[in-house]
C-alpha cells in the first residue's frame, strides 16, 4: 500500500500553481528529483517496483532534504507531501510524470508504454533519459505527441537549470506542461535539439571518459586530474567527481548509448571504467568510485 509522509499537502497559490507530479523509479536520479519537487513544497507520487529500494526511499530523501536544507536551497517552509508506491497505476492523475528508471532503452520504452497507457491526454510524460534520443522513445508509445525529455543534473535541488528536449513529435500541450512543472519546481529549462546525448552528456561524458584514461595510464590521479580542471579550467567539481555522482554504472550505460548511436570511438568506455563497474565501485551511491565516501554521504 502506499505511504504518505514528508510534508502536507501545500495550498493552491497564484505564484505556484499546483501541479500534481509522479516519478517512475527511486534510484539516484528519482531521489534527487523527488528531493527537489518536495523541497519546493510539491507533492510527489514516487513508483519504485523493487522492493528494496522502495523501502529505502524515504530514508535517502529525508537525507537529502536536510542536506537542502542546510546548504539553503529548500525554499518551501515545509516540503510537499509523498507517496512512495509500487503501483504504477498511481500515476494516474498527475500532471506530468517523469520517467526516472535505468539508461537503457527497452526499459525505459517499456515504462513509458505503461504510463500512456494508463494517463489521459491532459499527462505529459517526461524522461529524464542523459543520452537516448527522446524520438527513439516516442516511436514506442501511442501518443508520441506527449513526451519530451527533461535532463536533470544530480544533485537536483542544487543545480538550477535542465536541458529541455523537443523530439520532432512532441506537441506543443507538451512544452506547456513542462513550463508549467518547471516553473513550480523554480528551474531554468535551455531548450536543445534532439541528439544522442543531447549537449551536456555529449560534452561531459566523453571528457569524463578521457579523464579516466589519464588515470588509467598513470600519468595523473584522479585528485590531480579534479584539481587541474577545477582550478584551471573553472570545472565546479572535476570530471571524476562528478563521475562518481552520476554513478559510474549509469556513466557506463549512457556511454554506450552514445558509442552504438554516434560511433564515436571515444565513448567507448574505458577499461578502468568498466573494471570499476564490474567491482560495484559505482561511485558516491555504493562508497567508493574514484573515491571513497562515508555512509553519510550516500545515496
Amino acid at each position: 500500500m502506499p505511504t504518505r509522509g514528508v510534508g502536507e499537502v501545500r495550498a493552491v497559490t497564484e505564484q505556484q500553481p499546483a501541479v500534481r507530479l509522479a516519478v517512475l523509479g527511486a534510484g539516484v536520479m528519482g531521489v534527487s528529483i523527488t528531493t527537489l519537487a518536495l523541497g519546493r513544497g510539491v507533492d510527489v507520487v514516487l513508483v519504485e517496483t523493487d522492493p528494496a529500494r522502495r523501502a529505502g526511499a524515504r530514508t535517502r530523501i529525508e537525507h537529502e532534504l536536510r542536506t537542502a536544507q542546510l546548504m539553503g536551497v529548500r525554499p518551501a517552509d515545509a516540503p510537499g507531501g509523498l507517496t512512495v508506491t509500487a503501483a504504477v497505476a498511481d500515476c494516474q492523475g498527475a500532471d506530468a510524470v517523469i520517467e526516472a528508471v535505468t539508461e537503457d532503452a527497452e526499459t525505459k520504452a517499456e515504462a513509458l508504454v505503461e504510463i500512456d497507457r494508463l494517463t489521459g491526454s491532459g499527462t505529459v510524460l517526461v524522461t529524464n533519459t542523459s543520452s537516448i534520443p527522446v524520438d527513439e522513445l516516442a516511436d514506442r508509445i501511442p501518443h508520441p505527441e506527449k513526451l519530451i525529455g527533461v535532463h536533470f543534473m544530480n544533485p537536483s535541488y542544487l543545480i538550477g537549470t535542465v536541458e529541455v528536449v523537443r523530439g520532432p513529435r512532441t506537441g506543443q500541450p507538451a512544452l506547456d506542461g513542462v513550463a508549467r512543472l518547471l516553473g513550480a519546481l523554480g528551474r531554468k529549462g535551455v531548450h536543445v535539439a534532439d541528439a544522442p546525448g543531447f549537449v551536456t552528456s555529449r560534452l561531459l561524458h566523453r571528457m569524463i571518459n578521457d579523464a579516466a584514461r589519464i588515470v588509467e595510464s598513470e600519468q595523473a590521479t584522479a585528485e590531480d586530474v579534479d584539481t587541474l580542471m577545477q582550478d584551471c579550467l573553472g570545472h565546479r567539481t572535476g570530471p571524476l567527481r562528478t563521475a562518481d555522482l552520476i554513478g559510474l554504472d549509469n556513466l557506463v550505460d549512457s556511454l554506450w548509448v552514445l558509442h552504438r548511436r554516434t560511433g564515436d570511438e571515444g565513448c567507448r568506455p574505458c577499461e578502468l571504467l568498466l573494471r570499476k563497474v564490474r567491482d560495484g565501485e559505482h561511485g558516491r551511491k555504493s562508497g567508493r568510485g574514484f573515491y571513497t565516501y562515508t555512509a553519510g554521504v550516500r545515496s
